[in-house]
């Protein structure tokens, strides 16, 4: 019989099953906390909660699983593989209880309706901001949770359900979302301030790859774009350093550790007098379409239809 989490070998032959009912979300909670803090006695400090209170969880949540969760050390505790099992199980758990009773709290509370969206860093950094407030503000009973993502984690996301409505780069597929124009923007080369390019209107970015590259974290859809271009002229990026966010990469070029490209709206023009300098970029990738979704053949509830063609009517803002 295979094993599909329910349950456990005794042998080659007897299996036992583990009643999910027999879990106890606080139980769980304060697994957590122990798994968090490596020691029983750090999660009761850290937990408002006695050492015994402690242990007689833990305890119990062994008892249930029939599984050793901690190996008792002299300064702590060790997590067992059983435990570290549990841990992604339990941390999943928590978040989607936590979830659900926020949800349920904003309904109580006089929210009507609620739109899940996911967005990459472009979006939320250079134009969500303006038009989340602008929607929010004639649609007060609607809460929009936002999560920033990368693009093809939000491609997936719609397709899985867990996203309502996604804002993604052109350069990802999208099989299976119905996809509208949200935006427009332009990729620009940004260079430390005295660099030879700054004096220069505009490069092609063939130009520039001599020159040692900071770039965002793998999986990003721009540099993705970068890399991509960089092969179509047989030649490959030169990444130095890479950091999580348009603000981690602009101080790393301030301070000369290389150059880089990010939308031009992205870096403000008090960012731009401290020590970066835009130069604009001639090919025509740097002309970048970013797209709004939803899952296509999805039947999505009136409140997520009316952000979808909110956000869609914003292709031909400023």
């Amino acid at each position: 019989m295979p094993h599909n989490g329910l349950f456990k070998p005794l042998s080659s032959s007897v299996y036992t099953m583990v009643n999910p009912l027999h879990f106890d979300l606080q139980s769980l909670r304060v697994f957590l906390l122990v798994a968090e803090h490596g020691s029983l006695t750090k999660a009761a400090e850290h937990g408002q909660l006695t050492l015994s209170a402690v242990s007689k969880r833990i305890a119990e949540l062994e008892s249930v699983t029939d599984c050793a969760l901690f190996i008792r050390r002299a300064r702590g505790v060790e997590m067992t593989p059983a435990g570290l099992a549990l841990l992604d199980h339990a941390s999943r758990v928590i978040d989607q209880v936590n979830r659900m009773a926020n949800e349920m709290g904003d309904y109580a509370a006089g929210v009507r309706g609620h739109v899940r969206m996911w967005a990459n860093t472009s979006a939320i950094v250079q134009f969500l901001p303006v038009d989340l407030a602008g929607f929010l503000n004639g649609h007060p009973g609607i809460k929009v949770s936002l999560e920033e993502r990368l693009s093809h984690e939000i491609v997936d996301a719609l397709g899985s359900g867990k996203a309502d409505i996604g804002v993604f780069a052109d350069n990802v597929p999208a099989l299976g979302i119905e996809r509208r124009l949200y935006r427009r923007d332009e990729l620009v080369l940004l260079v430390p301030q005295g660099h030879r390019f700054a004096q220069q209107e505009i490069i092609r970015f063939a130009d520039t790859l001599d020159e040692d590259y900071v770039g965002l974290s793998d999986g990003s859809s721009l540099l993705a774009r970068m890399t991509d271009a960089a092969f179509a002229v047989e030649r490959s990026l030169k990444l130095r350093i890479q950091a999580s966010n348009f603000d981690g990469v602009c101080r790393m070029i301030e301070a000369g550790l290389g150059i880089g490209v990010l939308p031009r709206d992205s870096v403000s023009g008090e960012r731009g007098k401290i020590g970066v300098s835009k130069v604009k970029l001639s090919d025509a990738w740097a002309m970048r379409t970013l797209w709004v979704g939803v899952k296509a053949g999805s039947a999505p509830s009136s409140d997520i239809l009316s952000l979808f063609d909110y956000m869609s009517e914003r292709a031909g803002s400023p």
